[in-house]
Parts: C-alpha cells; sequence; structure tokens
C-alpha cells in the first residue's frame, strides 16, 4: 500500500495542512456581543494516494501523483464546526478578504441542500504563498448540528446488506430536514441574545 510519506510531496502536503489549519485558528472566535464561540473544534486530513489513484483511474488519467494533486482539488482537507449557521458565512467572508489564499470555488450545500439533506458550505482554496501556491485544498464549513447527522449518514451509507433501505434513506433526510430547522431555531435564539445585548449598551 503506498503512503504519501514515502513521496517527495508529503512534506509541501503536511506543510499546507498545517498552514490552513493554523490560518483557521486566527479567526476571532468570541463574538464581542454575546461572547459565544463561533468555531468549536476542526479535523484536518490528507487525502490517501489510494483514494486519488482510484479517482484518477475512474477517470482514465495516469496514475502518478504529479497528475493526481493537478486534478484532485481536495488532497488537503479541512472541516470547521460552527456553532451557528451564521458563523459559516462570516468565515467565509473573512476567508475572502485573505491575501494569502484565494477561494476558487464554491458549493453551498446550506442554500442549496442536496437531496439526502445534507447541508455545508464547501470551498476550494489556492494557496497564494510562494512554497504552496501549485495546491489547493477543500474548506468544509457546518454547524455542529449537521456534523452530528453527516458523522452518523456516512457510517450509515457504508454499511453492507442493510435492509429497508429506501425507509432508512428517507428517515435519514427526515431527520436533516428537522435538524436543519433547530439549527434555524438556534440561531433566532443567538439573534435575540444579541438584540438584548444591544438594548442593555
Amino acid at each position: 500500500m503506498r503512503s504519501w510519506s514515502k513521496i517527495a510531496l508529503f512534506p509541501l502536503l503536511k506543510q499546507g495542512e498545517a498552514y490552513l489549519k493554523k490560518l483557521i485558528e486566527t479567526y476571532p472566535n468570541v463574538c464581542a456581543e454575546d461572547k459565544l464561540q463561533s468555531i468549536l473544534y476542526i479535523k484536518t486530513r490528507i487525502k490517501t494516494p489510494e483514494s486519488m489513484m482510484a479517482k484518477l483511474r475512474k477517470r482514465g488519467l495516469r496514475e502518478d501523483s504529479h497528475t493526481a494533486l493537478q486534478n484532485t482539488h481536495d488532497a488537503i482537507g479541512i472541516r470547521v464546526i460552527c456553532s451557528f449557521v451564521e458563523n459559516v458565512y462570516c468565515i467565509e467572508q473573512w476567508l475572502q478578504k485573505r491575501d494569502d489564499i484565494q477561494i476558487i470555488e464554491e458549493k453551498d450545500y446550506i442554500a442549496y441542500p442536496k437531496p439526502n439533506g445534507y447541508r455545508s458550505l464547501h470551498l476550494i482554496i489556492q494557496f497564494l504563498s510562494k512554497d504552496l501556491k501549485c495546491f489547493t485544498a477543500e474548506i468544509q464549513i457546518r454547524t455542529i448540528a449537521i456534523d452530528f447527522w453527516a458523522t452518523l449518514e456516512h457510517q450509515i451509507k457504508y454499511k453492507r446488506n442493510v435492509h429497508h433501505e429506501e425507509i432508512i434513506w428517507n428517515e435519514l433526510k427526515r431527520c436533516a430536514d428537522e435538524i436543519a430547522s433547530v439549527d434555524l431555531s438556534m440561531q433566532t435564539i443567538r439573534d435575540i441574545l444579541q438584540s438584548d445585548t444591544w438594548e442593555k449598551i
């Protein structure tokens, strides 16, 4: 089994992963009005060579690390878990103002959920620093509520020999919609808290 640790690109992938994590950690995380955290935690990963080569094989492309990086935008991935939906878009706006990365693609599954109910903001970014300029990365930003759903849905999705599959997927979709409703309710509560804070100033 191949490993990035045996490939010359691995140090640069690790450097990009560390750079992106450190960048997100500089986000002003506590709201001045209500003292609530915006980012609860961050997950990072580097895609395995096996996964990237499988994609190349499926597309009929040459299977080497150079081709993989040219044709795979998510070799480096980071997932940012937020408290509220509003945080997701605030972080995106903050990233747009950075001069060390550039957002080159956006998929807004919050505004336009996937058919299974999945809701998240996916951004493909290009590093602009000299050492990492040839690399891209994917940033996924979502609430802790939908992260709970997505984590379990991912595990269930890959279970084999599932009976009553249609019932299960319909239930998962219903749960995703309910969680989205809870997210909106929590955002409303936060808005009320902020409104009360401003009235007291």
